[in-house]
């Protein structure tokens, strides 16, 4: 029996997305409310650092909480994509040996 699930969004295709631009790799995914979520709290932890930080700061070191969401974004979008993808091809292997050897696995 085959599978109609179509092979999921490449996992370079989505990390590429998000290092471009936040929150798209996450749209990409289909959950655009996470994407959402990690670009509110890198607005608002970049905002709350520049203002705790000293003045003689670089930019990075200002803003040093939003880039910290923003590298955790990248690696949550790339995370699921990868989860997707192997999650994928077990199920299209699972299915191709079932069917050739007639053994079902135990549920």
């Amino acid at each position: 029996m085959t599978s109609s699930i179509t092979a999921p969004t490449n996992p370079y295709l989505v990390l590429g997305a998000a290092i471009v631009l936040p929150g798209s790799g996450h749209v990409i995914l289909g959950v655009p409310v996470r994407g959402l979520q990690f670009l509110f709290f890198m607005v608002i932890l970049a905002w709350a650092t520049a203002k705790i930080a000293p003045s003689d700061a670089s930019f990075v070191g200002r803003h040093a909480g939003g880039f910290l969401i923003y590298a955790l974004s990248i690696l949550d979008a790339y995370k699921l994509a990868r989860i997707r993808t192997a999650k994928w091809v077990h199920n299209a292997r699972r299915d191709g040996d079932s069917a050739q050897s007639g053994i079902e696995p135990h549920r």
